[in-house]
């Protein structure tokens, strides 16, 4: 019995993809999982095609994921129509295209991803293997691999290991065993030493300041919840970082962490993963007014700043959320 699924007829259609004059580019959103999905896409098209390269449709700030790009030496650059112009094939990992509108420009030939795909948007490719009963892409590039019998090198295992890692919440949000068969299989040629040092590379030192300026202004919520409003920031990404630091506090079973950022205002939402589904509050709480979902234990809304018609954004999300008054600070101890 094979470790991982048998493949034989995906391969097959996979590498038929695949001619010697090709040049490919393999566009991605750029995260952990898709970064190392990328890296092993490539790795199979390397000695099947001319060239072969990597484009990201969003900036990369988040401390963790520039070291993983650092560490694991990944090539990729922002998707241009002049990047696009150099290649005449297109693939597409861990995302679909209707997931940015960057995405547009290419007409993709093969997508792989882990994502339900929504009736509304059907995904038309060549080729495409979308399987949301996956935890990781990462996952199921490592199958891909496997049946190939490409046994990974130390930096794409180690990037693997870590996207798997990073979808999954380390086997704490949703997984399959053909994940953890992958993460396992991957250990054994990774370098975890290095997947400590990306894990531990989390803050930006600029960012410290914010950690105080949360301090000040959470406002605690029942028993177990809390809700900080942040105001104007430069990044989404320090609202998810505040928001995974709360979840470390003993007591609180789920947080809120909010801001403005762009015109455009971002709820993350954090929790247990044993009381309340985060993603079903952030749907009923959020999602008439612009796009809300997720995890049982992470979710997120997004929101225009002009749909809240000029109301107080703290005490807006604040009255939504609960359905009470926003509380002065005296009565919302600390």
């Amino acid at each position: 019995m094979s470790y991982f699924r048998k493949l034989t007829n995906e391969v097959n259609r996979l590498t038929q993809m695949f001619g010697r004059d090709d040049k490919w580019l393999i566009v991605i959103n750029a995260d952990p999982d898709a970064m190392g999905s990328a890296l092993a896409l490539r790795r199979i098209m390397a000695r099947r095609v001319a060239d072969v390269g990597i484009a990201r449709v969003n900036e990369i700030k988040r401390p963790d994921n520039l070291a993983m790009m650092r560490f694991l030496r990944i090539p990729n650059v922002m998707l241009t129509p002049a990047v696009k112009a150099q290649y005449d094939h297109f693939a597409m990992v861990d995302s679909q295209p209707t997931h940015h509108p960057d995405f547009k420009i290419c007409d993709f030939s093969v997508i792989i991803d882990h994502h339900p795909v929504k009736p509304e948007f059907p995904v038309k490719a060549a080729f495409a293997d979308i399987r949301p009963d996956y935890g990781a892409t990462s996952s199921i590039m490592t199958e891909y691999l496997y049946n190939m019998r490409i046994r990974p090198g130390k930096l794409l295992a180690t990037a693997l290991v870590y996207g798997i890692k990073t979808d999954t919440q380390s086997f704490e949000r949703h997984f399959i065993e053909a994940d953890v068969k992958a993460f396992s299989y991957l250990a054994k040629c990774a370098d975890m030493q290095v997947v400590r040092k990306i894990i531990s590379s989390e803050y930006h030192r600029h960012w410290l300041k914010y950690f105080s300026k949360a301090f000040r202004k959470m406002r605690f919520v029942g028993q177990r919840g809390l809700f900080v409003y942040m105001d104007n920031l430069e990044s989404p990404d320090i609202l998810v970082m505040l928001a995974d630091f709360f979840t470390r506090v003993h007591g609180l079973s789920w947080n809120v962490l909010c801001g403005v950022i762009k015109k455009q205002v971002v709820v993350i939402f954090r929790g247990d993963g044993i009381g309340r589904n985060m993603g079903h509050v952030a749907s009923k709480v959020f999602g008439d007014i612009g796009s809300a979902g997720g995890h049982r234990g992470a979710a997120r809304a997004e929101i225009e700043l002009e749909k809240l018609g000029g109301k107080p954004v703290e005490e807006f999300l604040y009255k939504r959320l609960t359905g009470k008054k926003l509380p002065t600070k005296e009565k919302c101890p600390i």
